[in-house]
């Protein structure tokens, strides 16, 4: 076979050193983290091996290559988002990103944030921790019966807190089921109301062209150790207006231009809430990993997970034990699949597919327990996620081991 017939997932999973091993693991866990390629490997190695130093302080030639490839992975990362560079953050994660929004708005009296009822947790208690301390007041929005967003109960919604609406906090992409919202339509209700907007974008950004200006949002954050890069770094973006407007809640070194023993001047830009020294290694392996994710057609890629999603979804849909989260048809999940297991531990379930199949899943609640309590499902869901480097003999190797795994548990 020639190479420019090989189809696309097994060319682009010559470019991950796990699945250059004899008999490879069947990895279907991308929804928490994904495999990274040669490329921001060699990245984070370069950064250690070559020029292992500090950005933005020391003028020797090391200190000047880390200031230029940080500055160079912010061009990338706003390329990525059609943004501009001094409106991306570097962070921790998107956890740390919602909060420093959380965090950083001076809230008012009467202020109110609307979030959906599908939340990870990192897009729920920063809120709740402020309603503990009574500086807003917490909503929510339930979706439709098959776990899609409800826009008429949103607008209604926003109707009821007109006037004290001061910000909405909804997932582009649930981490639940794999339901991608109609986020313009969200941004354009929620600023027809005053409201600025956060999307939490950690489920989005892998998969989705992203684009802040088309959507217009104020704030969006994502992780970078779930679209192929290290572990460690996420990023924040922000309109100018809002970052303006936001309290940085990690000052310190490199977040200030003038300083005295009694008084300090903050610098501007993205610098100012980015104190103390950063992930540099993780920085330009976030570099890589976007340049890698922005040369992915992403219309092929939404086929391709649908593809795989549906031998998955045939696959399971009709056994009795079986309740697929969200929508029935995959194309409405993109590449995830979370079911409920009547009368099975999904713990004991995901290790068998483990130990038995070498299939990796997620099992448990996905950080999402509040929708879990809300429909009194207490076992948590097992949870399928497909990826570039996956392909359709993975899929139906899942459903083939996951049927042996149920009946040797439902016989036992």
């Amino acid at each position: 076979m020639k190479r420019g017939d090989i189809l696309p997932p097994d060319r682009y999973r010559e470019d991950f050193a796990p699945l250059r091993v004899d008999n490879p693991v069947c990895y279907l866990d991308n929804a928490c983290t994904t495999m990274r390629p040669d490329s921001v490997v060699n990245a984070v190695s370069s950064y250690y091996n070559e020029t292992p130093a500090c950005g933005g302080r020391s003028p020797h030639r090391w200190g000047y290559a880390v200031t230029l490839m940080e500055a160079q992975a912010r061009k990338s990362v706003a390329n990525f988002l059609s943004a501009e560079k001094d409106e991306v953050i570097f962070t921790l994660n998107s956890t740390t990103g919602i909060n420093q929004v959380a965090q950083g708005i001076q809230w008012q009296p009467g202020d109110i944030v609307l979030s959906s009822d599908k939340e990870h947790n990192s897009n729920l208690v920063p809120w709740l921790q402020l309603q503990g301390k009574g500086l807003i007041e917490h909503r929510q929005v339930d979706s439709n019966s098959d776990n899609t967003f409800d826009l008429e109960a949103f607008e209604d919604a926003c109707s009821q807190a007109a006037g004290n609406l001061r910000l909405v906090a909804i997932p582009y992409t649930s981490n639940l089921d794999g339901v991608t919202n109609p986020v313009k339509e969200i941004t354009k209700i929620a600023h027809d109301f005053g409201a600025e907007i956060l999307l939490d974008s950690a489920q989005a950004a892998p998969h989705i062209k992203l684009d802040v200006k088309d959507i217009d949002c104020d704030y969006m954050t994502f992780s970078i150790h779930k679209m192929l890069g290290p572990s460690g770094v996420g990023v924040l973006y922000g309109k100018e207006e809002s970052l303006g407007n936001l309290e940085s809640i990690r000052t310190g070194g490199k977040t200030v231009s003038k300083m005295t023993t009694d008084s300090y001047d903050f610098v501007s830009g993205p610098s100012r809430f980015e104190g103390g020294s950063s992930n540099y290694a993780g920085i330009a392996g976030a570099k890589a990993a976007i340049e890698y994710l922005s040369r992915i057609d992403k219309s092929w890629l939404a086929e391709h997970e649908v593809r795989l999603n549906k031998i998955i979804t045939d696959g399971v849909k009709d056994l009795d034990q079986i309740k697929i989260l969200g929508p029935e048809d995959p194309s409405l999940r993109g590449g995830v699949t979370a079911m409920s297991v009547d009368g099975i531990d999904v713990h004991d379930l995901a290790i068998i597919l483990d130990e038995a199949g070498s299939i990796m899943v997620r099992s448990g609640f996905h950080c999402v327990n509040s929708w879990f309590d809300a429909k009194k499902i207490s076992g948590g869901s097992l949870r399928t996620s497909a990826y570039l480097y996956n392909n359709e003999d993975e899929a139906h190797q899942f459903v083939e081991v996951f049927g042996e795994a149920l009946d040797a548990l439902t016989n036992s």
